[in-house]
């Protein structure tokens, strides 16, 4: 029987121009290159110019897919946009994509969950593709977190960097199989009994503030590795594969440390994981499609390869897609 599967057209990135490596870090907190290399596996990240914004990296990253898929901005009617640090607290800032790329038809918004924003983005573009509601739609992970640290905190401003990324997803008729291209299975899961564990100490109607963020570095850790092994054995259950059928694993890029330990938990090939978080650190809601389109790339990932994304964030929220390339 046949189906309507998201297939991805085409894949985008963006990172700003400046790169501040450790040891640059090490000169304004108590902390070194091999610490932060040691825990975390972190060597550099990016860091927005005065003046860009989460919509500017969001554009950029957009154009580049477009471009990878052979499509135009016309083509799209629906874009949806993770992000934690929205130009303004309204509108959206997707709408400001939009029109930034010249679209005035279809529909345009945010998605916050932190750092699985874009795995909730994603799975929402598939839900309205899937029920015909829209033919594609752009799904955007942007952010600009060093707006949001407290550069004298060594235990956040070291983990965080700011870019952007992007996916063109397309409606397109299957045979209804787990052969198909596309998505074929999606797990979400949230717990806000954990809020406190990541967070950021303002708001709009709490302190009036941006805030910064906060974060208990061990409890997140000691919930990752569980959190991600369960939402991915989720996900594998509904689609009748294994772990070893994986082409490619592709985590949220917040920690080597925790990406070794869920893949060695799934018994997934080391050598089958994208890891870019060396480069780029944790870009939250961006780090996946950044990783997507590093693996694109180069090469690694190839028609009819058999991806897996899974994610965890503040909140806690967590999640995994499966997708046929």
């Amino acid at each position: 029987m046949s189906s309507i599967r998201s297939v991805i057209r085409g894949v985008g990135g963006y990172l700003p121009a400046r790169v501040v490596t450790n040891e640059e870090l090490a000169g304004l907190v108590d902390t070194s290159d091999e610490w932060i290399t040691a825990r975390t596996g972190i060597r550099e990240r990016h860091i927005v110019a005065e003046g860009e914004l989460t919509s500017t990296m969001g554009v950029i990253a957009a154009k580049a897919a477009l471009a990878d898929a052979g499509l135009t901005p016309d083509d799209i009617d629906l874009i949806v946009l993770a992000t934690s640090t929205p130009d303004q607290t309204f509108p959206a800032t997707a709408v400001t994509i939009q029109a930034e790329l010249g679209i005035t038809h279809g529909a345009a918004f945010d998605v916050q969950a932190v750092c699985s924003g874009f795995v909730f983005a994603l799975a929402t573009a598939d839900n309205f593709l899937k029920g015909s509601t829209f033919k594609r739609a752009l799904v955007i992970g942007s952010e600009t977190f060093s707006r949001i640290l407290d550069w004298e905190d060594r235990n956040t401003c070291v983990l965080f960097g700011d870019g952007a990324g992007a996916v063109i997803v397309e409606a397109q008729d299957q045979n209804g199989s787990m052969s198909d291209r596309g998505i074929l299975a999606t797990c979400l899961r949230s717990d806000g009994r954990y809020r406190d564990k990541l967070y950021v100490d303002g708001g709009p109607s709490s302190t009036g503030t941006v805030g910064h963020v906060r974060m208990d570095g061990p409890e997140v850790f000691r919930h990752a590795v569980s959190k991600i092994s369960e939402v991915v054995g989720n996900t594998l259950k509904q689609s009748g594969f294994q772990a070893s059928d994986i082409d490619w694993f592709v985590p949220h890029q917040a920690n080597r440390r925790i990406l070794n330990g869920a893949a060695r938990k799934l018994g997934l090939d080391p050598g089958r994981i994208v890891i870019t978080v060396d480069k780029h650190a944790n870009t939250s809601a961006a780090s996946i499609p950044l990783a997507l389109h590093t693996a694109c790339t180069d090469g690694r990932i190839k028609p009819g390869d058999l991806v897996l994304l899974e994610a965890m964030g503040g909140g806690f929220t967590w999640g995994a897609l499966l997708i046929r390339w």
